[in-house]
């Protein structure tokens, strides 16, 4: 007997198993898993009534709220497939991912309906508009309509290769592309972070990660198959988070580098009378040694590195911690945890392959690129076979991420291939050189990239923002990283910055301090 893998099936546990706990809290709202399943019911009911079928689309524009995380379920329950849309991005940008994803209803919080209400005149292909929050002229209501249908949707045949969302890259450097992730994809990923990571009903679950990225890193479903409170955060603030922390007794949360980076740097008075032993997973962008060493040393939480990409939903590895990784220093722990890790359980095969497609030795050396195949990688690229082609190659989805793996068999990235750092012959990681600046008491945040050189051909410059009232010299920065690292790898240029351009996942766009560095260096 053979049934669809679908993170579906983990609502209808919870229906059954948890229905009168604690589901979501979302301010002074507050859900079970009978009420919370109930509202997707009937979200599932009016979407049909208006005209939502099997293969149609729904767009959603939401921070992490209730409406937002029900789509989760209401949407792919009818067979059709949610599309999170980055919230952070401009009306051009939300007009080009709906009208390529063909959405027939967009579903848009209260914060971006002018946004939409700009460019309404060219999404010639969406049939109604929905303020999940708020009102507008031709916008239907969220809650109205919810209260005006019952729970009886029309139920759908539903395959494990059909669509459960289309996330849509970020676009950096390209139009974003549209990850299309099946429903046997997401069971999979969340089957394997339940293997690796114990999870309870009695954990209670803070959404400091966009659910718009990679589908919260599957925890929009993983949550639910383990029966957790889900405690919604609208805005990524450190004294919002902590206050949540404290007030909401969590036991776990997901963050981006860039948002632990602020959560540690956060003023003693915030993080004071925060629990220790939460648990957290990073991932998104390489962590810092020193930024892992300061979250665990400080406050006490455990921290787990994953890593995968959007195209693999997500999670293809996890620096899963083994006993003898106890008897090391907290440095030299923290320098283990940093690596990317090995393969889940579930992710299927991972390798680190030359330009040849041969595995790499496993000498903590040698460069290659990380590829991977099994149940987690993605359909494809919505509309978009040519992307899709260069992607995946001879039955193997190609990350673009540089990596060496150590002899225990951990996998550590160097880098993005397209930022690795190429001085006179010799390839410097941009993300070595990161961490290094990282362990100077001074630096809070640092990025590097190659810029041009007359003898080398290219040379590190280092963009350093300092900590609040902390003092460093361009020349003082250079000697912290001669003395700590080869010295070719030491930064021809020091800039300081009070910021650093970024996607709305923490990532650097590096491709950005490419792009006026030059101007910066002939200061």
């Amino acid at each position: 007997m053979e049934t669809p893998l679908s993170p579906l099936d983990f609502a209808r546990r919870a229906r059954r198993l948890y229905a009168n706990r604690e589901a979501v809290a979302d301010g002074d709202k507050r859900f079970t898993f009978a009420q919370f399943l109930d509202r997707c019911d009937r979200w599932s009911n009016a979407l049909q009534k208006l005209g939502v079928g099997k293969g149609d689309r729904v767009a959603y524009i939401a921070p992490n709220t209730h409406g937002h995380f029900e789509g989760y379920y209401a949407v792919p329950q009818i067979g059709a497939a949610l599309v999170p849309i980055n919230y952070r991005l401009l009306p051009a940008d939300f007009e080009y991912i709906i009208n390529h994803s063909g959405a027939k209803i967009v579903c848009v919080h209260s914060d971006y309906i002018k946004d939409i209400d700009s460019i309404r005149g060219q999404l010639p292909g969406v049939t109604h508009f929905v303020a999940l929050e708020g009102s507008g002229e031709g916008w239907i209501d969220y809650e109205s309509t919810l209260a005006a249908h019952e729970p009886g949707f029309t139920p759908v045949e539903i395959a494990e290769t059909d669509l459960v969302t289309i996330n849509y890259t970020s676009g950096t450097t390209a139009r974003p592309k549209g990850v299309m992730i099946t429903h046997r994809n997401a069971w999979v990923n969340t089957m394997g972070t339940l293997a690796h990571h114990h999870l309870s009903p009695a954990d209670r679950y803070l959404w400091t990660l966009p659910m718009f990225h990679a589908n919260g890193w599957t925890f929009v479903w993983t949550t639910v198959a383990r029966g957790m409170v889900n405690v919604c955060l609208r805005r990524v603030e450190p004294k919002l988070i902590f206050d949540l922390i404290k007030s909401e007794k969590i036991t776990m949360f997901c963050a981006a580098p860039t948002v632990l980076i602020a959560i540690a740097n956060a003023p003693a008075d915030i993080q004071a009378g925060a629990p220790r032993g939460v648990r957290l997973f990073t991932a998104g962008a390489p962590p810092a040694a020193a930024t892992i060493e300061l979250v665990e040393r400080e406050l006490g939480w455990e921290l787990t590195h994953v890593y995968g990409l959007t195209e693999t939903s997500p999670f293809i590895a996890i620096c899963e911690p083994l006993p003898e990784h106890q008897t090391l220093s907290q440095q030299a722990r923290a320098e283990v945890k940093a690596r990317q890790g090995v393969e889940l359980i579930s992710s299927g095969q991972l390798l680190i392959v030359d330009d040849n497609g041969v595995e790499v030795p496993h000498d903590g050396q040698t460069l290659g690129e990380i590829t991977v195949r099994g149940n987690v990688v993605m359909k494809g690229y919505f509309n978009d076979p040519a992307a899709t082609d260069i992607a995946i190659r001879d039955g193997w989805f190609h990350s673009g991420d540089a990596a060496v793996v150590h002899p225990d068999g951990y996998v550590e990235i160097r880098d993005r291939f397209k930022d690795v750092i190429i001085s006179g012959g010799e390839n410097i990681s941009s993300v070595e050189v990161e961490g290094c600046l990282l362990r100077h008491p001074a630096v809070q945040e640092a990025a590097v990239v190659g810029m041009p050189h007359e003898k080398w051909g290219e040379s590190p410059h280092a963009f350093v923002i300092l900590r609040a009232g902390a003092s460093a010299t361009e020349d003082e920065l250079k000697k912290h990283v001669y003395d700590n690292l080869a010295h070719f790898k030491t930064p021809q240029w020091v800039s300081f910055v009070a910021e650093l351009p970024k996607t709305a996942t923490g990532k650097v766009q590096k491709y950005v301090l490419r792009a006026g560095k030059s101007a910066i260096a002939r200061q």
